[in-house]
C-alpha cells in the first residue's frame, strides 16, 4: 500500500516561508531543528494523519521540483532493494531518524525524488 505519511517543502528563509504558510492557512507551524536543519512543521488535524514541514536545507533547493513525498514503506530495506531493479536509484541510503523511524529517498524512473518512510519498531 501506498500511503503519503509525510512531506517537505524546501525554503531559503524558514522564518519568511513559516510566516506565509501561517499567514495562507490560518495555523500556527512548530519549529524544529533535526540534525542541525530548520524545520517548521505543520500540525495533524482530525482530517488527515498526513503532515509535514518547511524545512531549510541547503541540499534542497526550493522549486518547482522540491516538494518530497514520502511513502509509508514498513519493510523498507525491501523497498530499497527492489528500487534498482525497477529503474529506479537510491539518492539518499536508508537514514536512522530515532524514535521516527527509518527513510531514505529515491529517485523513480521519471527523475523525481520520492522519500520511503518506516515508522520505528517497538522494542
Amino acid at each position: 500500500m501506498s500511503v503519503i505519511n509525510w512531506f517537505e517543502i524546501p525554503v531559503s528563509d524558514i522564518d519568511r516561508a513559516a510566516r506565509f504558510y501561517e499567514s495562507v492557512l490560518g495555523t500556527r507551524l512548530k519549529r524544529e531543528d533535526f540534525a542541525g536543519v530548520p524545520h517548521a512543521i505543520f500540525a495533524k488535524t482530525m482530517e488527515t494523519n498526513t503532515t509535514g514541514a518547511l524545512v531549510a536545507d541547503p541540499r534542497h533547493k526550493p522549486g518547482s521540483s522540491g516538494t518530497v513525498l514520502y511513502l509509508h514503506a514498513p519493510e523498507l530495506d525491501a523497498s530499497l532493494a527492489r528500487v534498482a531493479k525497477a529503474g529506479g536509484s537510491v539518492v539518499v541510503p536508508k537514514t536512522d531518524i530515532g524514535p521516527m523511524g527509518m527513510y531514505a529517498i529515491i529517485a523513480d524512473t521519471e527523475g523525481n525524488r520520492v522519500g520511503l518512510h518506516a515508522q520505528a519498531t517497538k522494542s
